[in-house]
């Protein structure tokens, strides 16, 4: 398995916000509130449009032959110019099975518009065949390709009724779930400096996950009932290992779901 399972956490672009807006003479919490007056007028939700989106955490799980880990990419403070070419460059070096939960509809657009804005490249990522005759068949880009599974879309058999909220579906198997925390809750998280907590929330949710996927592989027939269960125990005793309080907290609500 060489699985690299990731989440975003994302605030509005304000400086995209001030030009669109010419509002430069206004503070963040104001261009802000425009962003979304604006998009509520537009559409009936606050919700942004995905060139709005800044990345300010990326989170991962890396499941490979010999390692199992979860983690943040870059400190706090990087720049998301870093957490993006971070995230691009694993995927250029180790050429892993992406997995996400609406990734197709969320993290990999605002990934494609921030790597646009910072001009990340990442030929491996984008290459449909011209580098590699293989990925003309699996490549990342391919909805029905098996190189990047959104395990939403996959379960929701590409229908926008049959979508189901992370959180849902993780409490459904026995997982922790959010935990208190959700994305609408990030802006404000971040307006505060809380930046440590969004990344914590960003990990758990990734984390979520990948525990969603590994009973996908259980289903589908790629994990036996032994193999599903060792890869379930790597996890506790990952968990089991760390002293930060949302992995304590994450463990503590797994083993009483």
């Amino acid at each position: 398995m060489n699985c690299f399972a990731f989440d975003i956490e994302t605030v509005p672009d304000i400086e995209l916000g001030r030009c669109l807006h010419d509002l430069y003479d206004a503070s963040d919490a104001e261009v802000a509130a425009a962003m979304f007056a604006a998009r509520r007028e537009a559409t009936g939700s606050d919700f942004l449009p995905f060139e709005m989106h800044r990345i300010v955490a990326i989170a991962a799980v890396l499941r490979s032959r010999d390692q199992f880990n979860v983690w943040s990419l870059g400190d706090a403070d990087a720049p998301e110019a870093e957490l993006v070419q971070r995230f691009f460059t694993g995927i250029e070096k180790y050429r892993p099975t992406l997995v996400s939960w609406n990734g197709s509809g969320f993290d990999l657009p605002v990934l494609h518009y921030r790597a646009l804005k910072h001009g990340v490249v990442a030929a491996r990522y984008w290459d449909t065949g011209d580098l590699d005759a293989g990925a003309r068949y699996n490549h990342y880009l391919g909805r029905y390709h098996w190189r990047h599974i959104d395990v939403m879309d996959v379960l929701s058999l590409y229908q926008g009724r049959g979508r189901a909220k992370l959180e849902h579906v993780a409490v459904l198997l026995g997982l922790p779930g959010k935990l208190g925390m959700s994305g609408e809750k990030v802006w404000p998280q971040f307006q505060a400096g809380h930046v440590a907590e969004i990344r914590a929330y960003c990990e758990t949710d990734v984390l979520n996950t990948y525990l969603v996927f590994l009973r996908f592989e259980l289903i589908r027939g790629r994990l036996d009932a032994d193999a599903y269960a060792g890869e379930c125990r790597q996890v506790r005793d990952w968990l089991a290992a760390r002293t930060e309080s949302h992995w304590r907290e994450f463990l503590a609500a797994w083993a009483t779901a």
